[in-house]
């Protein structure tokens, strides 16, 4: 089954949104429990999965900075956000009869493991997912940032980035409909016409590594495990 993948190790970034679903804040579980369908379709497939979930739906580092809190403590609130999540989804994960595994950047051993690349690795031999916590366990870092950095270092050969949206926009399509919808473009023309794929950051980190990413509606069915297979789905950039 693995032979007719495309991509046989991805890495997955989902918004902390996402895992809010239509209440904007905390869990919507039916939610949830969607995405861990998909996820569980491409496990099926044979590929192997990391996971970066952000922390929006709890707390946004940024947010709170620029209301006068410590930039460095909020951004630790942040990531404390995004361990939150990550064991959400590990559970409904592991309900649906996944093996997992949590690795966070901060260590924290009575939740989760400490991220160790080697140990990460052999995780994936072991075919369990792994959901990657707490970000870099930097602060000024973003999810995003956390997001490439774990896909280089466990040699995944393509990000997909789920949203809330089709893929890449000359604009929001939600507030300009005239907004043009990229089926592929260039990460020096993300970085040119500053477009809200990643922080520049992220985007600077794939272009030198030369690591694909695909943009993708995270509310269509099977949209994951289509592009997982090599089939184009939302926009793919490189």
């Amino acid at each position: 089954m693995a032979d007719t993948l495309r991509y046989s190790r991805v890495l997955l970034k989902i918004s902390g949104e996402a895992l809010a679903g239509e209440r904007g804040f905390g869990f919507d579980f039916d939610t949830i429990a969607r995405i861990a369908d998909e996820i569980q379709k491409v496990v099926r497939s044979g590929a192997d999965v990391g996971l970066v979930i952000g922390g929006g739906n709890i707390v946004r580092g940024s947010q709170l900075s620029k209301m006068g809190m410590d930039r460095v403590s909020a951004d630790y609130m942040g990531m404390l956000g995004t361990v939150i999540n990550a064991l959400a989804v590990q559970d409904i994960l592991e309900r649906k009869g996944m093996e997992t595994r949590v690795m966070t950047a901060i260590r924290m051993e009575e939740l989760a493991e400490p991220y160790i690349r080697r140990r990460a690795l052999r995780h994936f031999e072991k075919g369990r997912v792994v959901i990657f916590a707490a970000g870099t366990g930097n602060p000024y870092f973003s999810t995003d940032t956390a997001a490439v950095l774990r896909a280089i270092q466990i040699k995944a050969q393509v990000i997909i980035k789920a949203t809330s949206v089709d893929g890449v926009y000359s604009a929001d399509p939600k507030v300009d409909k005239h907004a043009k919808f990229y089926e592929e473009i260039s990460y020096r023309d993300v970085m040119l016409e500053e477009l809200k794929v990643m922080d520049q950051t992220a985007v600077t980190l794939c272009k030198e590594n030369a690591l694909p990413l695909i943009v993708l509606n995270i509310h269509k069915p099977d949209a994951i495990a289509a592009a997982v297979r090599g089939d184009r789905v939302g926009t793919l950039v490189r």
